[in-house]
């Protein structure tokens, strides 16, 4: 009995760390957010262009200078893989061969400069 007390208690205060960030929230900006190598990623998309906005725990901008990532755009059979670059304070952007529709699972990969790195999935 009192394992289970001690147990309920350390789960009562654990809850809140974890419940941090839902996925599938929306971001500062309007676009998908997830959580990936310990850093919050938004994904908004303009015809051909992915832009992922990297925000820390506390949803301000993280440098991305050394970061360096890949989506891979699914829809139906087709398949594209491109690269995502620094292209601002905040930003990675990669460019597909043709517009992204909404009917794309684009997932991406990400690595930080400080070499963590993590998967997700964006489902639009």
């Amino acid at each position: 009995m009192k394992y289970a007390v001690l147990l309920a208690i350390a789960l009562a205060f654990s809850t809140p760390a974890t419940a941090q960030h839902a996925h599938g929230t929306k971001g500062p900006n309007g676009g998908l957010m997830e959580d990936i190598a310990g850093v919050h990623a938004e994904l908004l998309i303009a015809g051909t262009t992915i832009t992922l906005n990297i925000f820390d725990e506390g949803n301000k901008p993280v440098l991305t200078k050394g970061f360096s990532g890949s989506a891979l755009i699914v829809v139906g059979a087709e398949r594209e893989t491109l690269a995502l670059t620094p292209a601002a304070e905040n930003v990675l952007k990669g460019d597909a061969k043709k517009p992204i529709g909404a009917a794309a699972t684009i997932t991406v990969t990400l690595k930080t400069a400080v070499g963590r790195s993590g998967q997700t999935r964006f489902k639009r």
